[in-house]
């Protein structure tokens, strides 16, 4: 089961409050904009939280932006070497190496502002999961230019978050998620079974929503995401990023990305529902028959997007062999 949340109380239990969280965040050549991270960090409401910085050999001077915060926060803050891998390797790379007694785990990208009740929402709203299911928390953002100050709350879910979504889009953005004790534990050792992949986030809605865990999508914002000339992903929104995707599936790169995701559910079958096993064969099937079958194979399996436009677009993808 999955949930949309709108809102909750404001009111925090005494458990809740001391419950520490383990921060993960990626870093590379962002010395331009952690400190205004690092301070929102600082600024959480929940402020039971230990972070670890991996570095992915920054030569901006991050590291020493990431020492100095270590100073600083002598015992909450640790700072690693990364893979040198690229992006989402980082962040895999932090997912593998997540202790037994993680607990609650958040991912921060280095140039977002979070705002301050952003940690206590999330650990309040998977405080309502028992503690044995798996469970991921994400939200809304407020897309953030700031250079003008302008910001722009993201898209809102119009259907439930899924597996069946999940395996043709994302919604989990990364800079928002928290997993519950029982997912880091579940994402950590499907991590060690898996190889490099395009986003972790996607990654981990898929395995959480596969694996039969909840997924919570929060309707309030909990962060600023900057917008700037060096984001991975950035927003995705706008004519220009339209068109941009567009190209890319025609290219082949939505298609490869889908059997990239495939392909590191099958590593994990066992960790996933009897139906979701199901749905995956099915869809890893479809995918490869010719037009008509695999236009009938992929509708009787389910999927959806978000949006109409954005499910029409999928179809179109289906119709062209890019999916």
């Amino acid at each position: 089961m999955s949930r949309l949340r709108a809102d909750i109380s404001p009111d925090k239990t005494a458990a809740e409050a001391v419950q520490e969280v383990h921060i993960l965040m990626g870093v590379f050549n962002g010395a331009a904009y952690l400190p205004a991270q690092l301070q929102s960090l600082s600024g959480q409401s929940h402020g039971n939280w230990v972070l670890t910085c991996s570095d992915d050999g920054s030569t901006d001077g991050t590291q020493d932006l990431v020492r100095a915060f270590v100073s600083n926060n002598p015992q909450r803050v640790c700072l690693q070497d990364g893979p040198r891998a690229g992006f989402s390797e980082n962040f895999m790379g932090l997912i593998r190496s997540l202790g037994d007694a993680a607990g609650l785990v958040a991912f921060a990208d280095q140039d977002d502002l979070w705002l301050p009740e952003k940690l206590a929402r999330a650990v309040a709203l998977l405080n309502d999961v028992p503690v044995a299911r798996p469970a991921l928390y994400c939200s809304r953002v407020l897309n953030w230019d700031p250079a003008a100050d302008r910001r722009r709350i993201s898209r809102a879910l119009h259907r439930p978050p899924s597996f069946r979504n999940a395996l043709i889009e994302n919604v989990a953005q990364g800079n928002t998620i928290v997993l519950n004790a029982a997912a880091a534990r579940l994402a950590r050792d499907a991590a060690r079974r898996t190889g490099a992949m395009f986003a972790h986030d996607w990654w981990l809605y898929l395995l959480i929503s596969g694996a039969g865990g909840e997924v919570i999508h929060d309707a309030r914002p909990g962060l600023l995401y900057r917008q700037h000339g060096g984001n991975i992903l950035g927003s995705g929104a706008g004519l220009r990023a339209q068109i941009r995707r567009k190209r890319q599936v025609l290219r082949g790169a939505f298609r490869a990305r889908v059997g990239g995701n495939i392909a590191a559910m099958q590593a994990v079958e066992d960790l996933l529902t009897a139906e979701a096993r199901t749905i995956l064969q099915d869809f890893a099937q479809a995918r490869q028959q010719k037009l008509l079958r695999r236009l009938r194979g992929i509708a009787r399996i389910g999927l959806y997007r978000q949006s109409r436009l954005s499910g029409l677009g999928f179809w179109g993808g289906v119709a062209l062999g890019r999916v």
